[in-house]
């Protein structure tokens, strides 16, 4: 399972050109699921997601968490952090998870991650053509891999 985590000062998300969610100030999250990952890959990334440190404190340094921050999470699905790019220019995307296992997998991040953090978390719809709009800021932008624990 991989996030590309970033911090923003605000973000919209619009399905069929209607605003479907927004935020303010917290994390866009892109979550990409592959057929290899289960639900302790979504309680690491939850966990880690949620404590976080890297909104400014007084002196500027990234040492608050989301929480002391009081940010705001959406998370969209996005199976394309799963592309295989060795071969062509034509990813390939056979190591990102089938719906069947990738949507409940998607549901079970969000619900733990509101468990986690205790905030509402905001969502695209799975599968859906959205159109995401985010202000990144810093720009603070980190990937995060279930598979590689740095």
């Amino acid at each position: 399972m991989r996030i590309v985590l970033q911090r923003v000062s605000k973000a919209s998300l619009e399905i069929g050109m209607e605003v479907h969610c927004s935020i303010g100030k917290g994390f866009v999250l892109l979550l990409g699921i592959e057929e290899a990952d289960d639900t302790s890959d979504a309680d690491y990334l939850a966990s880690k997601v949620n404590g976080m440190r890297i909104f400014s404190d007084e002196q500027g340094k990234m040492n608050l968490s989301h929480a002391e921050a009081g940010g705001e999470f959406m998370v969209v699905s996005q199976f394309t952090l799963h592309a295989q790019t060795a071969k062509g220019n034509r990813p390939s995307f056979i190591r990102a998870a089938r719906p069947e296992k990738a949507i409940p997998l998607y549901g079970y991040f969000v619900v733990r991650l509101a468990e986690l953090s205790g905030k509402e978390i905001k969502t695209g719809v799975f599968g859906a053509d959205m159109q995401v709009s985010l202000t990144n800021d810093g720009p603070v932008t980190i990937i995060i891999d279930s598979r590689n624990r740095e």
